[in-house]
């Protein structure tokens, strides 16, 4: 099992910071990259989608629909 990584992010003008395990950031990693844009613009746009869940649930959430429509892409 893979531990937790955090990272620093700017969401709308606003630096906070993500936990999520690894295998989720490179998931995130490779829908952004598969809809041409950066993993920072795509986490900016699950934030404004959220609603009052957790930042770092609504990614993993968002993760795993993508894999369910088979929009996720690993190399």
């Amino acid at each position: 099992m893979s531990g937790i990584v955090k990272r620093s992010v700017m969401i709308a003008g606003h630096r906070t910071s993500v936990s999520l395990e690894d295998p989720f950031w490179q998931a995130l990693t490779a829908l952004a990259a598969g809809e041409g844009r950066s993993v920072q613009a795509l986490i900016g746009a699950i934030d404004g989608e959220r609603g009052e869940q957790n930042l770092s649930s609504a990614i993993r959430v968002h993760v795993l629909y993508a894999a369910r429509k088979g929009l996720l892409r690993t190399s």
